[in-house]
């Protein structure tokens, strides 16, 4: 089900709660596919772009992603442009005056939703919609409805419907239902005396929020009890801008073979492979990419997955070299690192697409990375990216501590972890076992010297 202020394809056949047929409405919101499609060829937009600023090239950069998002969520645009707003009006955030030219000029487009690239309050969407007679649907919706349609894994739907059901939860009015009609309790027991329609389909929603939380703390005890199960590897975390190339990097690195299609938000999953080592003791996890102004709700429901990101030992933060746009990229990169507590974690930055920018400036990129190392490449060049990986495995060495053990020959579980986790440097055989010189990170040495003393 696509978000937006009022039904336009998808909500038309929805029963009125005065038709006694609340309960039905209610059953298939609930029971709904998560994901689902939108109508055939999308609803007809016409987008508005609010920016704070007279800067030209950063609004013609905000107008092309806001415009990207809405394609992105099935729908086609009529027509955009960009309103420079000094003060948001308190009513309808952008003036009645201009709400009504906007909806002249979208009419005569043949546009039959507003998008605002704006985050509105119930109230506001509301009045703004009788200003100008069209639907409204602002930058947190398009962002949630982008994330629906690319939700695939159970995690990511639980997600989603968490996101989107604390969206609607104080957007009830807006299901174009009549919500306000009381509801006796007598006789049914699902309704409270005099609990109006609107304040029956928000407890039921309350309920169903509860249920996906329920899930996701599951979904969170198992990703625990996996990480647990790694701790032995090394772990590097891909971050970065939405469509910055983060999946076409790992596919390099690992021959993943993830989907890497030119759409934000095409990963929202975090994806974990190895990266060829002695042993595959190195872990690279895709994340799911980061956007400016990104929902707060989405935030906190992503969170777990974001958490990939906190518990690496590197980061390599992928950045766009040919968007315009890459310095407020990165910067929003490290605001979000700093929010999720991943700010002081080492990192490489990846300055991608190289393929793509006319004329590379070495002093740009180091400017740009700071006090970080970082490296400029194309993720279509073998050569570029066997550097980077060669980079990878330097930096995670240096982490690694050496360490001289004697593995007795009955000590069989040692020695599997051993070859399992460790870089053996130097081998040499005894009568009772094995003289070893082993490189790896220090907790895991540290617990292979206490299984040896252990069994002896």
């Amino acid at each position: 089900m696509k978000f937006h202020s009022k039904p336009i394809v998808e909500h038309a056949e929805v029963p009125l709660a005065d038709a006694g047929q609340l309960e039905q409405l209610i059953s298939a919101w609930a029971d709904r596919a998560p994901g689902a499609k939108p109508p055939e060829g999308g609803n007809a937009c016409y987008v508005l772009s609010v920016v704070r600023r007279e800067d030209t090239d950063s609004a013609r950069a905000q107008l092309a992603e806001i415009t990207g998002l809405v394609d992105a969520q099935g729908d086609r645009v009529l027509g955009a442009e960009t309103y420079v707003l000094n003060k948001p009006d308190a009513r309808t955030y952008i003036r009645s005056g201009v709400a009504e030219r906007i909806s002249a000029r979208a009419r005569e487009l043949g546009a039959n939703m507003l998008v605002l690239d704006a985050e509105l309050s119930p109230s506001q969407t509301r009045n703004l919609e009788e200003a100008t007679g069209l639907p409204i649907c602002d930058r947190e919706a398009v962002i949630l409805n982008v994330f629906e349609r690319h939700a695939k894994t159970r995690r990511a739907r639980l997600q989603v419907e968490i996101a989107h059901l604390e969206y609607l939860r104080p957007r009830i009015r807006g299901l174009g239902l009549n919500m306000d009609q009381q509801t006796g309790g007598l006789g049914n027991k699902a309704r409270g005396p005099g609990e109006t329609a609107s304040e029956l389909l928000a407890r039921r929603l309350d309920g169903r929020l509860a249920e996906l939380r329920r899930g996701l703390v599951q979904l969170k005890r198992a990703d625990s009890a996996q990480r647990k199960h790694r701790a032995g590897s090394a772990r590097v975390a891909l971050v970065g801008y939405t469509n910055a190339g983060k999946t076409s990097l790992m596919n390099a690195l690992t021959s993943a073979g993830l989907s890497a299609r030119d759409r934000p938000f095409e990963t929202l999953d975090t994806t974990s492979r190895a990266l060829s080592r002695h042993g595959g003791d190195v872990l690279v996890s895709d994340t799911v990419g980061f956007i400016r102004r990104l929902p707060e709700r989405l935030f906190a429901s992503f969170e777990s997955t974001l958490a990939e990101a906190c518990e690496a030992s590197l980061l390599l933060v992928v950045v766009d070299v040919s968007d315009p746009e890459a310095p407020e990229h990165l910067a929003t990169t490290d605001e979000l690192l700093g929010k999720l507590g991943a700010a002081e974690i080492p990192r490489i930055v990846v300055f991608n697409k190289l393929d793509k920018l006319g004329d590379p400036d070495p002093e740009r990129f180091a400017a740009l990375s700071k006090r970080h190392p970082h490296i400029a490449l194309s993720s279509h060049d073998p050569e570029q990216v066997a550097g980077l990986r060669e980079q990878i495995l330097e930096q995670v060495r240096q982490a690694d501590t050496q360490r001289e053990i004697f593995v007795p020959y009955t000590s069989v579980e040692a020695s599997r972890r051993i070859y399992a986790e460790c870089r053996v440097l130097r081998s040499t055989a005894t009568p009772n076992g094995t003289q070893l010189v082993i490189e790896a990170k220090p907790h895991v040495v540290d617990q292979i010297t206490q299984l040896l003393r252990s069994t002896r």
